[in-house]
């Protein structure tokens, strides 16, 4: 499986595996969407497959057709381990199965990767097993950065001194929420967006080629070098959201406010996450609000990119000051989400502030947000 636009990524990976002292924990980290988990899944095969010869490392392809290929692809390697949080949706412990899946609890450690006691039953820890191809283990934990503070502290000494032949590999988008000690013991690749030729090469095996050219070309823009996003976007019909916002975004800019526009912002956000659980009902509607809610605010930062990138090409820099002060007020209103204010409250307050700001170009210019759609 190619990784597209991630070079110097696999170029620190490769150089690792040619050397033969492959570092025992990692960090895979940077935006959503671009490849992190799925170089970490090259790296395991990599790492796993005794067919793997120093062509393969050259080009970061893992030997087609081996056995550990079909076990990999089938999902069924016994010394592949991935941690994420819906995997306590198929626990075996109750407690674990009846919580939404908004974190990865440190019993879910326990259960798949440390060993211990939970509810009463002893888990003896994959991590201290026998590898059972033997030719290693590795572990990966997505989303590294939902383990809380005691389940980050419950890997430090697996992190410092884990059993021979086994590789841990965590993969974030938020490295900071990592704890320091973490991040020192281990091997730190940075991931990046995608540039627009890797996009471009993406887009003709995804299903945005299928998409007409004014929705593929917005919601490339809007992913900012991110196929997983993109993908999303796309699934979920936020191009149709641009559309559905753009003449109340100009009406915004030109200081006039749409009635009802923060509810329905509100309602989009409430149905994407409705449409996120719809069929699962294990799954967290908290964490599918977060999710829907960055999709709106991609599409207001979207709207503001555009009128930016049209101000500066027009020259007119007082107008690229006020998207400065409107890029401000949206930054404003993620911080306000993230500290669990009222999702009503903060969209009501972020037109009102969108109007406050003033964006719109005196007399004789036309200064309306242009949505892009």
């Amino acid at each position: 499986m190619r990784i597209l636009g991630q070079s110097r990524a696999i170029a620190t990976i490769t150089k690792s595996l040619r050397t033969g002292h492959v570092h025992h924990a990692w960090i895979f980290h940077g935006p959503f969407g671009v490849g992190k988990f799925t170089t970490a899944r090259e790296f395991a095969a990599l790492l796993l497959d005794p067919a793997v010869r120093d062509e393969h490392v050259d080009r970061f392809e893992p030997p087609a057709g081996s056995r550990v290929h079909e076990l990999l692809d089938a999902g069924s390697h016994p010394d592949f381990h991935v941690i994420r949080k819906e995997r306590a949706e198929t626990s075996e412990i109750a407690s674990l199965r009846d919580k939404k899946q908004t974190n990865i609890p440190i019993d879910l450690l326990r259960e798949l990767m440390l060993g211990g006691e939970i509810d009463g039953r002893s888990f003896d820890g994959a991590i201290a097993r026998t590898p059972y191809l033997g030719h290693g283990k590795v572990f990966v934990i997505d989303e590294a950065e939902l383990m809380d503070g005691v389940g980050q502290n419950a890997i430090l000494k697996t992190l410092e001194e884990p059993p021979p032949n086994t590789f841990i590999i965590l993969v974030t988008t938020r490295e900071d929420r990592l704890l320091p000690t973490i991040r020192s013991r281990c091997q730190r690749v940075g991931f990046v967006p995608l540039d627009p030729g890797s996009m471009r090469q993406w887009v003709e095996t995804s299903p945005l080629k299928d998409l007409g050219d004014s929705e593929r070309e917005w919601i490339l823009r809007a992913a900012e070098g991110s196929p997983g996003w993109a993908s999303m976007v796309a699934a979920y019909g936020v191009h149709g959201w641009a559309r559905e916002l753009a003449k109340p975004l100009a009406e915004l800019s030109r200081g006039k406010l749409t009635a009802g526009l923060s509810e329905r912002m509100a309602e989009l956000v409430g149905e994407c996450a409705e449409a996120m659980v719809k069929g699962n009902a294990k799954a967290s509607k908290e964490a599918a609000n977060r999710v829907a809610l960055r999709m709106l605010f991609g599409v207001l930062g979207q709207n503001v990119r555009d009128g930016m990138t049209a101000a500066a090409t027009a020259g007119d820099g007082a107008l690229v000051e006020r998207f400065a002060r409107l890029a401000d007020v949206l930054s404003d209103a993620d911080e306000a989400i993230r500290r669990h204010l009222n999702l009503k409250h903060v969209l009501a307050n972020l037109v009102a502030q969108w109007v406050d700001s003033s964006i719109a170009s005196p007399a004789g210019r036309s200064g309306a947000v242009g949505a892009g759609a």
